[in-house]
């Protein structure tokens, strides 16, 4: 089981993309499944569709939430599947089981004013002041993934034509445009701070994103700067690095990008993954009430 796990994790961190943080939840996955295998008294490759409803009413019994079970089966269906793919079992025994339907959450995202507030409180005198500011307008200006922009090298960026290559889940790429704001923020740290950053790894990186020591920026650490970014405002209560994801995606559509444009941009293979933004906020609705219902631009003349 061990040998298997760590082969496993090796396919998902080279040949699939996987971020740092999925590996990890994937490897308490396989260790949980692990633990009911020794329990049933049964080998990896003795699992079939029976005993594999028996691991979804296990968990079910454990009141997990539905989305914590929706991963840890999705987890086994891709471990089944490279575990077939290299003959080590005959066939995937998650394949044929059904993920518990989960219930759809908006996604948060900032206002306009709360954007603003961020941005505000990115101090450019500080040493990081310019990675930072260059972080959160290629979180928010281009709407990655944090794995895909801590993978990020300065060659996957092209200046001249305004573009990014982006490489997303399953190494799937995609170009998606760099606006100025962005682009100047990314120039200004990798003519000044970068540099410095490079000193003091003594290293030839290409990778874009360096920490405090010049090393590879990783997905924790763009966690870090954003919670100590978050602690210096007084009009957002808390943030995550895939909540300028939303944002971007939110302020698109509220604006009048079509849906399949931004499914382009956000790199998903299915438009129903990107339908889920489609609402859109109270100020909008009331904007779009107010400038087209009769009645309510009667009230704006009047005022």
């Amino acid at each position: 089981m061990e040998h298997y796990i760590f082969m496993f994790k090796k396919y998902l961190a080279s040949e699939r993309n996987f971020s740092d943080h999925t590996l990890i939840n994937y490897e308490v996955d396989l260790r949980d499944f692990n633990e009911f295998l020794e329990y049933a008294e049964l080998q990896v490759n003795e699992i079939d569709y029976q005993n594999a409803r028996k691991y979804l009413a296990f968990l079910h019994r454990r009141s997990l939430s539905k989305t914590t079970i929706s991963r840890k089966i999705s987890c086994l269906r891709t471990y089944y599947k490279y575990l077939e793919s290299k003959d080590f079992v005959d066939n995937n025994p998650f394949q044929m089981i059904s993920l518990p339907k989960k219930n759809k959450k908006i996604p948060q995202f900032f206002y306009n004013k709360e954007i603003e507030e961020l941005y505000k409180t990115i101090d450019l005198n500080d040493f990081l002041g310019e990675r930072n500011l260059a972080i959160i307008e290629m979180l928010y200006g281009l709407g990655l993934r944090v794995s895909e922009l801590c993978n990020l090298d300065i060659s996957d960026i092209s200046f001249d034509t305004n573009v990014v290559l982006v490489r997303g889940k399953g190494n799937k790429e995609r170009l998606v445009p760099i606006n100025t704001y962005c682009k100047e923020a990314v120039l200004n740290y990798i003519s000044n701070t970068r540099k410095d950053l490079l000193m003091k790894s003594k290293s030839n990186t290409y990778i874009l994103f360096l920490n405090h020591r010049g090393k590879k920026l990783t997905t924790r650490g763009i966690r870090d700067i954003l919670t100590r970014l978050i602690n210096k405002t007084s009009q957002i209560a808390n943030i995550s690095p895939h909540m300028l994801r939303h944002t971007f995606a939110t302020h698109l559509l509220n604006n009048g990008a079509d849906i399949r444009s931004v499914q382009e941009l956000l790199g998903h293979s299915q438009l129903s993954t990107t339908q889920i933004y489609t609402h859109v906020s109270k100020d909008q609705l009331r904007k779009v009430y107010m400038e087209s219902h009769p009645h309510a631009k009667e009230s704006l003349n009047e005022n």
